[in-house]
């Protein structure tokens, strides 16, 4: 066979959320568009801000000399200043530019970290429930992944994590506000876990980094405020996209951010621009570079998942369903009715409702509702949800 055994089982692993998509789509062509409620991917509702729009007009239209041409592999300088004064203004460091590296999205930020600073068979702890692509490219930098379970309201469990680790821990994954469940680190959780990041750093004898996968931070809800894990966590690494703030998911346009208190941060800034470029990205596009340069600053636009969320979660709260309320993202990780998940989600299919198991994300026993799509699908979709919330709860409890 010509893919390698370990490709083979990836693939059979795969992703549940591309294979539940997948479904949607052969639905959607059976039934009717209107009549599929898919809440699989975590694609972003609406297009990106009119006036980014009109600035890859003027790009196109009045390119700059440089615009198509190679570049420093870190990225344009002027791009990352720009960065790194956002960086600056939101976490109160001094980054600069040298400590920016432009990346092909967050994805591509986290594999040129993990490539950076793993040795085969380093390890590196993942809390639970996480992205399940963390495994993939963990495994790709040649590293281990270690779970860790988080609590049952999803929060950090510190002491899991401090006896996952070991002398051969070089990095924990961090992802606040959190996919799947949409929970928002708290900041006392965020001290509590630097300081047990130290205490391990004296078995490992050497700094163990936090990867920060952040491409949600800036969708948080009323009532949570995210909390910079950079600003608590002295050796961090910052992974940034603007797939979400401005809507951009297919251009994978994001950064890698190196906190200016992190051990040996410049030689780790080197590294990580060298990976960039013999990982085969070589640099982030450059008209994406350019273009998203202004916007560093700009607000998300929260009010669909606002709405969305409040909808889904009084309509699941009434049909008997057990959650934790979001505070930020797009996501919601109920509880499964039944301890057989995949009978849910198959019973869930049958009211063409698409939703992703929670053993996609390490957690049985749940399931992923994406709610970033349109108020109309969500509204079309509450009649669903009641009769699930009959049909495993009883009508009793299903009416409150």
């Amino acid at each position: 066979m010509p893919a390698s055994p370990e490709i083979r089982e990836a693939i059979r692993q795969g992703s549940w959320i591309r294979k539940m998509f997948e479904e949607g789509a052969f639905l959607k062509a059976k039934k009717g568009l209107e009549n599929v409620f898919d809440f699989t991917l975590g694609n972003p509702y609406g297009d990106p801000p009119p006036r980014l729009a009109q600035e890859l007009v003027r790009l196109a239209t009045e390119p700059a000399p440089d615009l198509h041409k190679y570049m420093p592999n870190a990225g344009f300088a002027d791009v990352r200043q720009k960065v790194a004064e956002c960086m600056e203004k939101e976490t109160k460091l001094p980054f600069t530019a040298g400590l920016i590296v432009m990346t092909v999205g967050a994805a591509g930020a986290i594999n040129v970290a993990l490539r950076a600073i793993l040795s085969p068979g380093d390890e590196v702890v993942v809390i639970a429930p996480y992205f399940v692509e963390y495994f993939f490219y963990i495994r790709n930098a040649g590293g281990v992944p270690v779970v860790a379970e988080s609590t049952e309201e999803f929060q950090i469990d510190v002491e899991a994590i401090r006896k996952a680790i070991s002398p051969r821990t070089k990095a924990l994954l961090l992802n606040s506000p959190n996919n799947p469940t949409g929970v928002v680190y708290t900041e006392d959780s965020l001290r509590a876990l630097s300081r047990v990041l130290a205490e391990g750093e004296k078995r490992t004898r050497g700094p163990i980094y936090v990867l920060s996968d952040e491409p949600y931070r800036k969708i948080v809800y009323p009532g949570s405020t995210f909390s910079p894990p950079v600003a608590a966590i002295r050796n961090t690494l910052v992974a940034y996209s603007h797939s979400k703030d401005l809507n951009l998911p297919g251009e994978r346009i994001g950064y890698l951010a190196i906190s200016p208190r992190a051990a040996d941060a410049a030689e780790l800034a080197d590294a990580c621009v060298f990976c960039n470029r013999v990982l085969g990205f070589v640099n982030a596009p450059s008209l994406m570079q350019r273009a998203v340069a202004g916007f560093q600053g700009i607000e998300a636009d929260l009010s669909v998942y606002l709405r969305n969320r409040e909808l889904l979660v009084a309509a699941l709260r009434d049909a008997g369903f057990s959650l934790v309320p979001p505070g930020g993202a797009f996501y919601l990780f109920p509880r499964t009715p039944s301890e057989d998940e995949m009978k849910f989600v198959a019973a869930a299919h049958e009211e063409n409702v698409l939703v992703v198991p929670g053993s996609g994300f390490g957690r049985k026993g749940h399931f992923r509702i994406a709610y970033c799509t349109s108020p109309e699908t969500v509204e079309r979709s509450l009649p669903a949800w009641r009769r699930l919330g009959e049909k495993f709860f009883g009508k009793k409890r299903a009416k409150g």
